[in-house]
């Protein structure tokens, strides 16, 4: 679907660091994750918020897993 083409984009565009794996966050929960921090930084472009959840990974040991929805949002807030 074209709004599943649009989710990808950013991990399958950049480098291998860039890349998230379907384990870590699916598209529908990333899909999610992102339509929420657009709600609350809606000053954000959709890039600045993956830039922010990209660093929010590489904080975390390149892992998102194990990090609740919250605490993701509230890391990737404090970035934005």
């Amino acid at each position: 679907e074209n709004s599943l083409q649009k989710t990808s984009t950013p991990f399958s565009a950049n480098s291998s660091d860039a890349f998230m794996s379907p384990n870590t966050l699916n598209l529908s929960s990333f899909t999610k994750l992102v339509k929420r921090l657009q709600q609350m930084h809606p000053e954000a472009t959709r890039d600045k918020i993956v830039d922010a959840l990209l660093e929010v990974r590489r904080n975390n040991k390149g892992i998102l897993s194990g990090l609740s929805i919250n605490a993701i949002v509230e890391r990737t807030s404090a970035i934005l």
